[in-house]
């Protein structure tokens, strides 16, 4: 995939991106709610893949967006949408909320 247009980032560097107060940074959880709701990165805003289509223009092109999913498939499958539709600060976070030992909300 030589003309990949997004990157794997290691959800201790978001972490380091959120501890930075990098207001610059969008984090985007692409799981179901069902899923958001038994936990997630606070301040993340939820875009499930289901609605990506329909939603992925509330996602702001002059920023960075971090996906993440689950364990890093979905989030996968959301850059590669997205990098079609144009959009190019794109990064997947690798291993998703399996791997992420910071902060978790849970509603």
């Amino acid at each position: 995939m030589s003309n990949q247009t997004w990157t794997d980032i290691l959800p201790e560097k978001v972490e380091e991106l959120i501890q930075g107060g990098r207001g610059d940074v969008q984090l985007i959880d692409v799981r179901e709610l069902d899923e958001y709701k038994e936990g997630h990165i606070p301040g993340v805003k939820l875009i499930p893949l289901s609605q990506l289509e329909v939603r992925h223009d509330e996602i702001d092109r002059g920023k960075d967006a971090v996906l993440i999913c689950r364990s890093g498939g979905r989030s996968r499958q959301a850059c590669e949408f997205l990098a079609s539709h144009g959009h190019r600060k794109l990064q997947n976070m690798s291993g998703g909320m399996l791997s992420w030992k910071g902060e978790v909300v849970r509603d």
